[in-house]
């Protein structure tokens, strides 16, 4: 008899549900010109600054999880179309912040429209964005991204098999 676990496993479905929306706001904020991952991080700088923020770049990295290098290279290409803008921190010459321009937050609430409302298409099978069901997915969720990220094995704990 196998060990072997029947049918997919949460890590699995995990995968397959953020590639899945991944796909389908790529999809739907292509026409305005943004693929997911600008929007992800669009999205948190609109969200900080209505909160009287104006992160840092490694700030929203941390915010967004997405890798400081990669939001270096998304904060520069949204700069060149115009949607934010760069800037030394006067508390540290080091950091830079980031700002949406007037364009930037014009074309960032047209897409929190398009994908709440996709949003709410794809939970409907949970009651939509309020249902009760939706609410309790969302604990799980947040309970799952509060587990620390392991470290990365130190080499006297990597396998000596030849």
């Amino acid at each position: 008899m196998s060990n072997a676990p029947q049918g997919p496993t949460p890590g699995f479905l995990v995968w397959r549900l953020s590639m899945k929306w991944r796909v389908a706001v790529d999809r739907m904020i292509g026409p305005l010109g943004l693929t997911h991952a600008q929007y992800s991080l669009l999205g948190s700088l609109l969200g900080m600054q209505q909160s009287g923020l104006r992160p840092s770049q490694r700030r929203l990295a941390d915010h967004t999880g997405l890798e400081p290098l990669y939001v270096s290279k998304l904060a520069r290409t949204l700069e060149t179309a115009g949607l934010i803008e760069r800037t030394t921190d006067p508390g540290d010459t080091r950091a830079v912040q980031l700002s949406l321009t007037d364009e930037g937050r014009a074309v960032t609430l047209r897409a929190v429209d398009v994908v709440r409302e996709l949003l709410d298409q794809q939970l409907a099978p949970l009651g939509g964005l309020d249902g009760a069901d939706t609410k309790a997915f969302t604990r799980t969720l947040t309970a799952l991204l509060d587990v620390p990220i392991p470290a990365i094995p130190s080499s006297s704990t990597k396998s000596t098999k030849e």
